[in-house]
C-alpha cells in the first residue's frame, strides 16, 4: 500500500470515529450485560477508563433516562428496548398479536409472552398476564440464552441451517457442549412437533409451552405459556398446548396478510 492511500485510510477511520459515542455505547453494552447494578467503580474498571472520562457519560445516559441508578449501581431501563420496538416489523408483529394473546391468556387463565431473538438471547418483547388471582409471568424486556428457554427452542428450530449457524457464533462460548448438543437435539424435536413443551430451565415448577410465530416457514418470534399447575385448574397441560399453537398460527396468518397488505 502506498503512503497516500495508507494515509487515505487512516483519514478515513479517523473521519468516522466518535469517542463519546462510542464510550456511550460501551457503558451501556456493558450495564446490558451485567447480572446485577454496576456502580461507577465498576464501570470505569472493567472499560479500563478513568472516573473522569466517563462520569459525565453515566450521568447523560441517567438524564436521558437510558441507565438508572438501583442500590449502589446502574442498570438498564427499558427505553432503549422500546425504541427497538418501535421498528416497522417488530411493531406489525406485536399489533397482529395482542389481540391473540389477551384471547390466549383468558381462555386458558395462564400469562403467554410473546420473545424475539437479540443476539444469543431471547427477549420479551410482548406480554399478557393471566385472568386469574395466580399465575406466572416475566416482564417486557426480560432476557434469557437462548439455550435455556423453550421461546429460544423453537426460534431457533424454525431457522435454516445457515441461519442456526450463524446464530450459534453469538452463544456463550462457554456454553458446555453437551448442553448445545442437547438443544440442538429438543430443537429438532420441535422442528418435528411444531412446538417444544419442557420443563422450565431456570423456574421449577413451571412448563414451557412454546409455538412458532411463522413468516413463510422461519421464526419471526415464540409464542410461550409458562404453564402453572393450579388448583382449580381451567385448562389442562395438553390443552393449553394446543390452544397456544393455535394462537400462534393465528398470528402468523394475520401477520401474512398485513405483510400481503404492506
Amino acid at each position: 500500500m502506498s503512503a497516500t492511500s495508507k494515509a487515505g485510510t487512516d483519514g478515513d477511520e479517523q473521519r468516522y470515529r466518535a469517542p463519546a459515542l462510542e464510550k456511550g455505547l460501551d457503558i451501556l453494552e456493558l450495564v446490558s450485560r451485567a447480572s446485577e447494578p454496576m456502580s461507577t467503580g465498576m464501570i470505569t474498571q472493567a472499560l479500563e477508563r478513568s472516573t473522569g472520562e466517563l462520569f459525565r457519560m453515566i450521568q447523560v445516559l441517567e438524564h436521558r433516562g437510558f441507565i438508572e441508578q438501583v442500590g449502589g449501581g446502574y442498570l438498564p431501563t427499558t427505553r432503549l428496548f422500546a425504541l427497538g420496538m418501535q421498528q416497522a416489523p417488530i411493531k406489525s408483529i406485536l399489533e397482529v398479536a395482542l389481540p391473540a394473546m389477551r384471547d390466549l391468556a383468558e381462555t386458558t387463565e395462564q400469562s403467554c409472552h410473546l420473545a424475539l431473538r437479540t443476539d444469543g438471547d431471547i427477549v420479551v418483547a410482548a406480554r399478557m398476564e393471566s385472568a386469574s388471582l395466580i399465575g406466572f409471568s416475566v416482564r417486557i424486556g426480560y432476557r434469557q440464552p437462548l439455550v435455556l428457554t423453550g421461546s429460544g427452542t423453537v426460534l431457533y428450530a424454525f431457522q435454516t441451517p445457515e441461519t442456526r449457524a450463524r446464530w450459534e457464533t453469538t452463544f456463550d462460548p462457554n456454553t458446555p457442549g453437551d448442553r448445545l448438543t442437547a438443544f440442538r437435539a429438543r430443537a429438532d424435536r420441535a422442528q418435528a412437533n411444531g412446538y417444544d413443551e419442557h420443563p422450565s430451565d431456570i423456574v421449577p415448577g413451571i412448563v414451557d409451552l412454546a409455538a412458532p410465530v411463522l413468516r413463510g416457514e422461519i421464526a419471526a418470534a415464540a409464542l410461550t405459556i409458562p404453564f402453572v399447575r393450579k388448583v382449580p385448574l381451567k385448562v389442562e397441560q395438553g390443552h393449553a398446548l394446543q390452544l397456544v399453537g393455535e394462537a400462534a398460527r393465528r398470528i402468523s396468518a394475520e401477520l401474512a396478510s398485513s405483510d400481503v397488505r404492506a
